[in-house]
């Protein structure tokens, strides 16, 4: 076995304050470990952010379902049994989404730097990190480093990266941010307070109503609007949960309405009937005053969105506090690169964390800032760093990115598709058949044995503290 010295002589270098470089930051640091955190912004910003703030929440402010028996609820189950600092920010930024943890972005961003703060272990490096150390060098200086970058990483860091690989394929895709409106400039006349599906007190959604011709008039006019060109070079490539509506637009004129403005679950007071079609606006931050558009993620120019966004009668006046845009994410073929720790193969004291890693998703990046940070402490005493079994949910995220699939690799949210399969039958001696299991049985099924699994996984490793 290893050995490392003691910690005091060990130091750790986060590249990348997001989602996954924070809760990293977190792991090691509460193990003892002093962490240098570096964040290139707001000394040089991206093409989405708009602050320095730590964890930044930029395409949206919900980090999807909290049930347990969804794949992003039971992810976030096992990360707060993890001592996850994003999803305990999470928890204290939340604002009314029903079954969703939405959250305040201002309040969730400074409960994560506080939380790093007080561990007195945590050094903030506002700065752009253009290289890596060679193996070497991160030996004799007793170094470890997570780069948690994000798909936004800076040209310089990439070059690092690819030099590191051994490999020139740049891989990508596209993803679209949607806007977010001043609550008091929303025509509430023309819209009404409900949950779809029920699932919140009393109607945590904004709900603006279309009825046919509003909604055909809209298709139209989002048709027509200029689009952002992508550079000639740049073939696009967006993540399927992640569309923007122009490119659902093309798939049919009722796709939309069958996707984030479908009606379902949804009676207009108004009229007594459910919608042609509706937007829902789910709140932005603890004050109620900010709202973002549910699914509508957007490459039409800035003055287009005004233009059309205004077309629709509760939004005719709407103060557009950000607008939607697109941007292009880059992530590595992960499974060519690692080890089974999320460590470089070629550098066994790089990690490699977040949605550069190959996983989409705010709580799936965490999930790998914190699997990441967890490995380093491993490593850096010594030890061997066990991967949560495939059959859970942040144990199959980190075997995905460590051992990818059969197809191409792409970026992954959190999903049961990723889980082993349970038994497709049961057996009933009173049946001469074996009964099928339906597809509710069966996620529960999937649900109930990866919590079982969680459990024992937990009882048999030490803490990393």
């Amino acid at each position: 076995m290893m050995t490392h010295g003691n910690i005091s002589e060990i130091s750790v270098h986060i590249v990348g304050g997001g989602l996954a470089g924070s809760e990293a930051a977190w792991q090691v640091a509460r193990a003892g470990i002093p962490v240098t955190l570096h964040e290139m912004r707001p000394v040089k910003m991206t093409p989405a952010h708009q602050t320095g703030n730590l964890a930044e929440l930029v395409c949206s402010n919900s980090l999807k379902s909290l049930d347990e028996s969804s794949a992003p609820g039971l992810l976030k189950t096992e990360m707060a049994a993890m001592d996850s600092l994003i999803i305990r920010a999470a928890i204290k930024a939340r604002v009314p989404a029903g079954q969703a943890l939405a959250v305040d972005r201002i309040v969730f961003a400074d409960a994560v730097k506080s939380g790093l703060l007080e561990t007195g272990l945590v050094t903030i490096t506002p700065g752009e990190v253009t290289s890596l150390p060679t193996p070497e060098e991160a030996s004799a200086r007793g170094e470890f480093w997570i780069v948690a970058s994000g798909p936004l990483t800076s040209h310089p860091l990439a070059d690092a990266l690819q030099k590191l690989t051994g490999s020139t394929r740049s891989l990508y895709f596209y993803d679209a941010i949607a806007p977010v409106l001043a609550a008091e400039s929303i025509d509430m006349s023309h819209a009404f307070r409900a949950d779809r599906y029920g699932d919140g007190d009393s109607g945590d959604y904004l709900n603006v109503p279309l009825s046919k011709y509003e909604y055909e008039s809209f298709i139209d006019s989002v048709i027509a609007a200029e689009k952002m060109p992508l550079h000639d070079f740049e073939e696009p490539k967006y993540f399927e949960s992640c569309l923007p509506v122009e490119v659902m637009i093309e798939r049919g004129r009722d796709t939309l309405r069958f996707g984030p403005m479908k009606p379902v679950g949804l009676t207009d007071p108004r009229t007594g009937h459910r919608p042609w079609a509706a937007i829902q606006l789910r709140q932005e931050n603890q004050d109620g005053t900010m709202f973002s558009m549910v699914g509508f993620q957007t490459k039409m120019k800035w003055p287009e969105q005004k233009r059309v966004f205004s077309m629709i009668p509760a939004l005719r006046n709407v103060e557009i506090l950000r607008y939607g845009s697109i941007h292009r994410n880059t992530y590595l073929k992960s499974p060519e690169f690692l080890g089974p720790d999320l460590s470089f193969k070629a550098a066994p004291r790089i990690f490699l964390a977040g949605q550069i890693s190959g996983v989409e998703g705010y709580t799936e990046s965490a999930a790998m800032g914190l699997l990441a940070g967890r490995a380093c402490v491993a490593k850096s005493r010594g030890q061997e760093f066990t991967m949560p079994p495939r059959e859970t949910m942040i144990g199959a995220l980190g075997r995905y990115v460590t051992e990818g699939c059969l197809g191409p690799y792409q970026p992954m949210n959190a999903n049961f598709g990723l889980l082993p399969p349970p038994p497709a039958v049961t057996h009933d001696p009173s049946r001469k058949k074996p009964k099928k299991l339906s597809k509710a049985d069966r996620k529960t099924l999937i649900a109930d044995r990866a919590r079982q699994t969680f459990a024992a996984y937990q009882s048999s490793t030490t803490p990393s503290s």
